[in-house]
């Protein structure tokens, strides 16, 4: 090494190596890999080695998609820069320039943007329709359609998906099949053993678990995934090593956390069916042996006055996201959903008085009384 300064400076840290072994997974906090000549750089083309750019992978980011597609017993997983970015690539690898899909109306606001805006652009359609009677989903096929798409529960009214239904129909029709399973996490359901081809999470909610990650994971079957994988490269849509690192962590705790998540909620949801100041509460039913969910939503009564309820939460934050260990509260009309047309929101039942909350971890007595205060405060 030269004992030039500027030429020390730059290499120094890359010198040492290191004999003991992490207990944890080291973060590749790096852009490119190095080879040592020509003939180990052309191992990579000859798949000798697994990296070469971060953007086409980085041991961190296969971490994540690896874990997760193994927890949803899975053979393949990829992960992504978003949830939006895992979905946007799972549909391309099944879907492009004249090809159709049918999607249920009842899903999220983003995706639902996605697909009647940005899929256009692409060349795709979409038929948006009510999924809570499958004989539309058959209606709805073309000769030109590629992909079912829905949310094992559905965001923001919490739907469950009949997925045997579904699985069914595409099988009798050569479709694909492809499951936002974000809600549910593979702690509760495991989409890909029930015959889906894909399963999509936005890592960002219960896998990573701490609200301060944004990432996307997709699992499924090999051909798609690695097809997926490609698009993700190709529009530079790949996640970063540390919040894949960030990611890891979080799914170690997946389990205790979910437990804990969906205990509350079946609690809350318990008390707030009765409540003066709710007209509906929407909680799934039966949905697994481990639980219905970490998701209340509630429609306030028109004799309460929304703005007051929300003024009148002390500890629980208003945020447009889910699934971090503190309770808190989204507005659909004003968030998640705000970019579909009014219509559309009246039909699905998206009201001015709906509030999505995402259950904690805090004592549930203390979750009860905060939400039973400001409801009481908000009625008119």
């Amino acid at each position: 090494m030269s004992e030039n300064f500027d030429t020390k400076a730059v290499h120094l840290n890359n010198t040492a190596s290191i004999e003991s072994k992490s207990k944890t997974r080291p973060i590749y906090q790096t852009s490119v890999f190095s080879f040592e000549n020509l003939d180990d750089l052309e191992g990579y083309f000859r798949g000798e080695k697994n990296y070469l750019y971060t953007r086409m992978g980085n041991p961190n980011v296969n971490d994540l998609a690896i874990s997760v597609a193994k927890l949803e017993d899975a053979p393949e997983g990829i992960a992504a820069a978003s949830g939006m970015a895992a979905i946007l690539a799972g549909i391309l690898s099944i879907a492009g320039q004249g090809d159709h899909i049918v999607a249920s109306k009842d899903i999220y606001g983003g995706t639902h943007q996605l697909l009647v805006e940005e899929l256009k652009r692409f060349g795709i359609e979409i038929s948006l329709v009510s999924f809570e009677n499958h004989s539309n989903v058959k209606e709805a096929i073309q000769k030109n359609t590629k992909l079912i798409y829905s949310e094992s529960i559905t965001n923001p009214l919490l739907r469950v998906e009949d997925i045997h239904s579904l699985v069914q129909i595409a099988k009798e029709n050569n479709l694909k099949t492809m499951i936002d399973n974000t809600f549910a996490t593979p702690y509760l359901y495991q989409p890909y053993k029930d015959g889906i081809d894909l399963v999509v999470h936005s890592a960002t909610k219960y896998i990573a678990g701490h609200s301060d990650v944004t990432a996307g994971v997709l699992v499924g079957h090999t051909d798609l995934v690695r097809e997926a994988g490609q698009r993700i490269s190709n529009l530079g849509a790949n996640l970063s090593p540390f919040e894949a690192w960030l990611g890891c962590r979080g799914l170690k705790t997946l389990h205790v956390r979910m437990q804990r998540h969906v205990e509350n909620a079946y609690k809350l949801a318990a008390v707030l069916s009765n409540h003066e100041a709710i007209d509906k509460l929407y909680y799934p039913e039966s949905f697994s042996n481990r639980g219905n969910g970490a998701i209340v939503t509630i429609d306030i009564t028109k004799k309460c006055d929304i703005k007051t309820f929300f003024e009148a939460l002390s500890w629980v934050k208003i945020v447009p996201s889910l699934a971090g260990c503190e309770t808190s509260v989204s507005y659909p009309v004003g968030t998640s959903h705000r970019s579909l047309p009014e219509t559309l929101r009246d039909q699905l039942g998206i009201t001015e008085g709906l509030v999505r909350i995402s259950v904690g971890l805090e004592d549930i007595e203390d979750i009860i009384n905060e939400f039973d205060q400001a409801l009481q405060k908000a009625l008119l």
